[in-house]
This record gives structure tokens, C-alpha cells and sequence, in this order.
């Protein structure tokens, strides 16, 4: 299943480079006191910037980590939402910041442009319609600013090659909470029971549970339970499966019809969603990701 991004929580990041050792600029050693001869030189040394995860060459800062859960936390408490019931949100924030900027340094890499008169124009409209969101410095958004548009321009390349249809699935289920429950109900199902009427009956998904089951039709990566999914696309029109075991209990699922649809609406974003999951999913499995903070 996709991750969720919690309210508040909009893909945002800003990193900077790794804290140079070198002195700062204009930055000249200490000279030694001739009065005391054992006494070292001294150098003005920058302390590096606490680093929150390495993505490759970028660095996403401990302090830039702790401005975006600053701003998750400020979002959500207007909202009304207590933090307490959001799990580890800290480190779901870092999360969409290592996305983020897998995302943009997959543009950079592939020689997609932004030019500097670009961006600048694009901040201006911004700043001049809504102000600097709050919680950020100028500077701050503009390299958000950045990021996100180098970001967005991987997203129209993943999406942009999706085909426009695709194969669905037509199917329904009866969920139940052991093997036992879906042995008997194939048990009536074989025996010449309406599959329908087991669902309203027997079901233990209320959001299917009213129209018999019906799941509707669906291509492949929408459901939330996989093993589903993957036996519907398994079965031919009219065959039942036998018990399909997921996190949630037991499945009994009918197939009702396959077919190439095209994508649209609500479908072709969820499609879109889960293409782009994919891939950042593959990003992570061959990038360099160190993280040193769970935020």
C-alpha cells in the first residue's frame, strides 16, 4: 500500500551541503603570542551541521528536519489533531524528505534544467499571491521551491509513460476472521449458496459488505491487500479462489470479468500514485541512504 502522507505533512525538504573543514572565507589563523612559545596555533574551524540522513551526495540537515516536523506538528494542531494518535510521524516526515530528494536529484542527473530566471519567476508568483509560508526563511523556501519543481518534473516522466489503459479486474469477496469460516462458506458456495447474500450475510468488510462483496474493477497496485489483488488477476471470469490468508482475515473472492480498461479519474490517480511509489521504492533499494536521526 502506498504511504499516506498525514495532514500537514506536504512534500518539502531543505538540505544543504555537508559542512565544509575548510576555514570560512576571510578566515586567517590565530598568530601565536611570542610570549609563549608552547602555545599552538589556532584556527577559527566551523562546526559542521549536524546531519539528520546522507541520500547520495545530498545531505538533509538534522535542522532542516526538525523546521519540516515543526511545521507537520504546527499543520496538524490546527487541524485539531493530537500528535499522540500519529505514531512515529518524525520519522514519516524524513521519510518524505529522503523521497523528495531522490526525486529531484533523479532530474539533476538527467540533465533537466531549471534555470535560475525560472525559479526566480516561480518564487515571486508565489511570495506574491501568499506571502513566505510560515516556518520558513526566504532563502529556506526558495530552495523548497526548487526542489520541488525538479521533483515534480520526475513525477510527469514516471507518469508520462504509463499507458492509458490498462488491464482490470472485476471481483468481489467475503472477508472472514479464520480459515474455518472461509472453508465452510465454499463449502455453501459449492453447494449452489448466492455469493452475494454469504457477503451480506458473513463479511467482515464494511465497505463491501452492503453491495455483496463487490469490489469493483481495479488494474493491478490498487488494492490495498496484495495477496488479493494477486489472486484475482490469478483467476479467470466465474472461478472462486480457496481461502487467501492477509493481514486483515480470510478471503473468499470471486472474479466477475477482466478486460482492458482505460484509465481515468480517481483510478488514474491512484495508478499515477502508486507508479511513482514503485519507483521510489526502487530508488531507495539502489541508493547510498544514510540516516543518522529517525527525527
Amino acid at each position: 500500500m502506498p504511504r499516506a502522507m498525514r495532514a500537514g505533512m506536504a512534500p518539502a525538504a531543505l538540505w544543504v551541503l555537508a559542512a565544509a573543514c575548510s576555514l570560512p572565507a576571510g578566515t586567517t589563523e590565530v598568530p601565536v603570542p611570542t610570549a609563549t612559545a608552547t602555545a599552538p596555533p589556532a584556527t577559527a574551524t566551523p562546526t559542521p551541521e549536524p546531519v539528520a540522513a546522507y541520500v547520495n551526495s545530498e545531505v538533509i540537515s538534522l535542522a532542516a528536519l526538525e523546521r519540516e516536523i515543526a511545521r507537520f506538528e504546527a499543520a496538524n494542531a490546527v487541524l485539531g489533531i493530537d500528535l499522540a494518535t500519529l505514531g512515529d510521524y518524525r520519522a514519516e516526515v524524513l521519510d518524505q524528505l529522503i523521497d523528495l530528494s531522490l526525486l529531484a536529484q533523479f532530474s539533476v542527473n538527467q540533465g533537466i534544467e531549471l534555470a535560475d530566471a525560472e525559479l526566480d519567476d516561480r518564487f515571486q508568483a508565489v511570495v506574491a499571491s501568499n506571502g513566505v509560508p510560515a516556518g520558513y526563511t526566504a532563502d529556506e523556501f526558495r530552495r523548497q521551491l526548487r526542489l520541488e519543481i525538479l521533483a515534480a518534473r520526475t513525477i510527469e516522466a514516471i507518469t508520462d509513460v504509463l499507458p492509458e489503459q490498462v488491464e482490470h479486474v472485476s471481483a468481489r469477496h467475503i472477508l472472514v476472521a479464520t480459515r474455518e469460516e472461509a472453508d465452510a462458506l465454499l463449502d455453501e458456495l459449492a453447494n449452489g449458496a448466492d455469493f452475494s447474500t454469504l457477503a451480506v450475510i458473513h463479511s467482515r468488510d464494511p465497505s463491501t459488505r452492503p453491495a455483496g462483496g463487490e469490489l469493483g474493477w481495479f488494474p493491478r497496485g490498487l488494492l490495498t491487500m496484495p495477496e488479493v489483488e494477486e489472486a484475482a488477476f490469478n483467476l479467470q471470469p466465474g472461478e472462486v479462489s480457496g481461502p487467501i490468508e492477509s493481514t486483515l482475515g480470510f478471503h473468499v473472492l470471486e472474479v466477475l470479468g477482466r478486460e482492458d480498461r482505460p484509465l481515468v479519474g480517481e483510478t488514474l490517480t491512484t495508478y499515477r500514485v502508486a507508479a511513482v511509489e514503485r519507483w521510489l521504492t526502487e530508488q531507495r533499494q539502489r541508493a547510498e541512504i544514510e540516516i543518522f536521526a529517525e527525527g
